[in-house]
């Protein structure tokens, strides 16, 4: 009797700890620089946090090292609440990539929700001339090493998308890592490369935009938003399918009532006309996994892209 009194009170106190949270700024730790396609999401998610809680939900970035720097940093959080993590595909590609990793994203963090699911696509800065996939392979064989394609990082989806797509085609180009995605992406407006196997999260507006054409889409089918650009399986590209998916994780030893707490906020802020109309412009999918369903795909995720990045040879040492 006594024991279940002790539980009885145990749940009344997490209760209250959970209503009662946040009484002070809560941090979001997105390990990308501004203008890459985890603020994308970040952000508007953030502000609808703060206006509905009533504290401040902070994004703070933290980028280098393929995200994996930010991820290191914030699994040396204190486990309070007040610091979550905002992850992406690319943390369960690092694993199978870097040949060391001061954090383990299964065992340092507890999963919250999936936020959102975009396909990647091939876009072509507009000083290029290739208006189809077909077109851009015959040249990348013609002339091995000329074509350069960009990546918010060793290690990222982008990164594994271009790989895939190399040894899809037995084709080479050279890959020119960049410190997150914002940088990158400066550099091809630029011009300063021509290929990349981006995430619809960043692109969407500047395809839109005229900035940057998209040639492939790799997803099973068109996206409405996008109805012009053919899936890579279209123009006989098949098992091209990769998206980038964004995700947030609690700190290992945050309270499980204030991880319930801000997955139920979470997946409230989705029905917010503001949340709807960010994720529609960027393409996007809805997550909203419970924790447990979210951690089981975490998991597949680590298995499909270390398969992967073994098939291609990829390692980083860091």
């Amino acid at each position: 009797m006594r024991k279940l009194i002790v539980a009885v009170l145990a749940m009344g106190v997490a209760a209250a700890q959970a209503q009662q949270w946040p009484t002070k700024p809560v941090r979001f730790i997105n390990p990308f620089p501004a203008g890459g396609g985890t603020d994308t999401f970040a952000r508007p998610l953030s502000a609808v946090l703060t206006r509905n809680l009533g504290e401040s939900f902070i994004v703070e970035n933290q980028g280098g090292a393929g995200g994996t720097l930010g991820a290191a940093n914030a699994a040396k959080a204190v486990p309070d609440g007040y610091t979550f993590f905002i992850g992406a595909v690319h943390h369960t590609i690092a694993p199978g990539v870097y040949t060391k990793l001061s954090y383990d994203i299964e065992k340092d963090f507890l999963p919250v929700t999936l936020l959102a699911i975009v396909p990647n696509v091939l876009v072509l800065n507009q000083k290029t001339n290739f208006k189809t996939v077909k077109e851009l392979e015959a040249y990348a064989k013609a002339n091995p090493g000329k074509l350069n394609y960009g990546s918010p990082g060793s290690g990222t989806s982008q990164h594994l998308s271009a790989e895939l797509f190399k040894l899809n085609t037995r084709t080479f180009m050279v890959h020119i890592p960049y410190r997150g995605l914002g940088p990158a992406m400066q550099d091809f407006l630029a011009g300063n490369f021509e290929v990349m196997f981006d995430g619809m999260g960043a692109s969407a507006a500047q395809i839109r935009g005229g900035k940057i054409r998209g040639i492939g889409l790799m997803a099973a089918q068109r996206n409405p938003q996008f109805p012009d650009i053919p899936t890579m399986a279209e123009q006989g590209y098949p098992g091209m399918e990769v998206s980038t998916w964004y995700g947030m994780w609690g700190i290992k030893g945050t309270p499980p009532s204030i991880i319930d707490r801000i997955y139920q906020e979470t997946v409230k802020a989705f029905q917010e006309p503001v949340i709807k109309t960010a994720w529609q412009s960027a393409a996007a999918e809805f997550g909203g996994q419970k924790p447990e369903e979210f951690a089981k795909f975490v998991h597949s995720e680590i298995e499909r892209w270390g398969r992967v990045s073994k098939a291609a040879g990829i390692k980083v040492d860091n």
